[in-house]
């Protein structure tokens, strides 16, 4: 039994250990990296480009080219690839796990036949078009998705949200946008809190039903906090002046090496688009 709630402690700690590391990485962006240093906007709108170009590509090797080039990018910004895969990977199969494995099979894509397997009575065939197409999807997917972290690791929270204000995106979107990632970090936090502090009361041999009512009464704590926290952070923005707009400390300036690499990825756009098809 202390085995497994050692499992169970092990695995919830790791979790929101991972999640606060994965998702919650603003330190990055703070490093004296290359994408780090240009213009919020000019590198906006180069990985907008690339993600077009990623759309558009009808080429696996094409889209593996990209995906080096984001490889690259990632060690040019003074991040390490370890945490970076990690970081990407673990969002693929929620994207592409269901479309991909099920377009293998001659009964969504029919073709070539390839494989043939017996399940229950059923013969599932994997065809070759199958294989072609789930393999270009997943190619999107990961490339896509590897630029879209990309860029959200190597921008400041409070930048990239005036970056979608100066593009004009709606401010309701925006400022709902700014506060579900300010305030999950603040319910990953309670709970870890939580969780150390029920254990330091109850020890670690905790009864299953004893167990539910703990967890009921702390789901009833975390709705009253969260009330009277979001209380409390609106009169605190509304004190110092909040309008709605997201601010930084420093306005955007766009230098000639912004200039530079915006017609660099638009040069690069060219051949992509060309050899892609």
């Amino acid at each position: 039994m202390f085995k497994n709630n050692n499992f169970i402690e092990r695995s919830i700690l790791g979790a929101l250990s991972f999640l606060k590391e994965s998702i919650f990485a603003d330190e990055y962006a703070w490093r004296p990296g290359f994408l780090q240093s240009l213009d919020p906007r000019i590198k906006s709108v180069t990985f907008f480009l690339f993600i077009l170009q990623i759309l558009f590509a009808k080429n696996i090797p094409v889209l593996l080219c990209l995906y080096a080039l984001c490889l690259i990018l990632t060690q040019a910004s003074r991040i390490s690839l370890g945490f970076f895969l990690k970081r990407t990977w673990v969002f693929v199969p929620l994207f592409s796990l269901f479309i991909a494995v099920p377009a293998i099979f001659s009964i969504f894509t029919p073709g070539e036949p390839l494989a043939v397997f017996k399940v229950a009575g059923f013969s599932l065939v994997i065809t070759r078009q199958g294989l072609s197409g789930a393999g270009l999807f997943l190619a999107r997917v990961v490339t896509s998705v590897s630029f879209a972290i990309l860029l959200s690791i190597t921008t400041r929270h409070f930048a990239l949200l005036k970056v979608l204000r100066v593009f004009k995106i709606p401010q309701i979107f925006v400022l709902t946008f700014g506060m579900c990632y300010r305030y999950i970090y603040l319910f990953v936090e309670i709970i870890e809190n939580t969780y150390t502090a029920v254990k330091s009361r109850c020890g670690a041999g905790i009864h299953y039903r004893r167990g539910q009512r703990i967890v009921a009464w702390n789901i009833a704590g975390l709705w009253q906090r969260s009330y009277r926290l979001s209380e409390n952070v609106y009169q605190a923005m509304l004190s110092r002046g909040y309008s709605g707009e997201p601010a930084v400390l420093n306005d955007f300036r766009a230098r000639l090496k912004d200039w530079l690499w915006l017609s660099a990825v638009l040069a690069l756009a060219l051949p992509v688009f060309y050899y892609g098809q």
